[in-house]
């Protein structure tokens, strides 16, 4: 294993992604996750992308919340995340649920490590499910800021979490503001797979990015959590779907400049014509 290998620059034409289809729900589990870490570094990959809420069970099966869940700033799990990282080499996307330590809400939130460890961004999870299997509304609050570009990684990227990628408004304003990758954790059925692949490949598409997402592997507390994880090309070409434990994809930066300039990827994005759209659409209560 080497890891000594500097990260990659925001120029470099290439990035490798190791897409982990496992989660560590307690301590015992931690020591694996670093394992894993290495053995992605080893295969060389520059980052590697955790499910959702990773180092938690799936507590949105029910819906009472369990305290012990939430952390605050620098809490165990993020720290731990953190120093996997640094002690792999590797860029890291996992995940805590974050306590505000002032307020006590709680968000489901995204955490994007650099290969030293450093926090380098994140994300809250904007749109929440409520349905059986998913009561997501009852342990968190949905994020309140827009999604925005997070660098450190090698390439610009951002950062969609599960069911943000069905509102792809989201996908959209990364792809405009430069990213070049959009990473999804997700936690999903696997009976709906089909439908999630379709949401993938249009996103790509239209947003002329690549779309990379992985998910928690197994049923979990009666629910049929499962499916593979994905990465799709801006031009919505399927470059890997696997349901292997440990899935790598290396993306391209002359791919993503031949979609930029085809169709529909040379059509102007037209912000200021939705930002307005959009601030009527708020004040209507849309």
């Amino acid at each position: 294993m080497t890891t000594s290998t500097p990260p990659p620059t925001s120029t470099s034409t290439r990035l490798t992604l190791a897409l982990i289809s496992e989660i560590y729900p307690t301590r015992d589990d931690w020591p694996r996750l670093v394992e894993r870490l290495r053995e992605a570094r080893a295969a060389g990959a520059d980052v590697a992308v955790l499910p959702e809420m990773p180092l938690n069970p799936w507590s949105p099966a029910f819906v009472v919340p369990k305290t012990e869940d939430a952390e605050g700033p620098d809490g165990p799990r993020a720290i731990m995340q953190a120093r996997a990282a640094r002690d792999a080499g590797i860029g890291l996307i996992g995940g805590v649920i974050l306590r505000d330590p002032v307020t006590g809400v709680r968000h489901n939130t995204a955490l994007a490590f650099d290969a030293t460890g450093t926090l380098r961004g994140s994300f809250a999870k904007t749109h929440l499910p409520n349905e059986p299997g998913f009561f997501e509304t009852a342990h968190f609050e949905p994020g309140e800021m827009p999604p925005t570009v997070i660098d450190g990684l090698g390439w610009p990227v951002g950062i969609q979490m599960c069911s943000d990628v069905n509102r792809p408004e989201g996908t959209h304003l990364l792809a405009a503001q430069g990213a070049r990758a959009v990473i999804a954790p997700r936690t999903t059925e696997a009976a709906t797979f089909d439908r999630w692949r379709i949401v993938f490949q249009a996103s790509a598409i239209t947003s002329c990015v690549y779309i990379a997402s992985v998910n928690r592997p197994i049923p979990e507390e009666g629910v049929q959590i499962g499916g593979p994880s994905i990465v799709v090309a801006p031009d919505g070409a399927v470059i890997l779907e696997t349901t292997e434990t440990v899935g790598l994809a290396t993306l391209e930066v002359e791919y993503l400049e031949r979609a930029r300039v085809a169709y529909p990827g040379y059509l102007p994005v037209r912000a200021d014509l939705y930002a307005r759209g959009w601030t009527d659409a708020s004040r209507s209560g849309g």
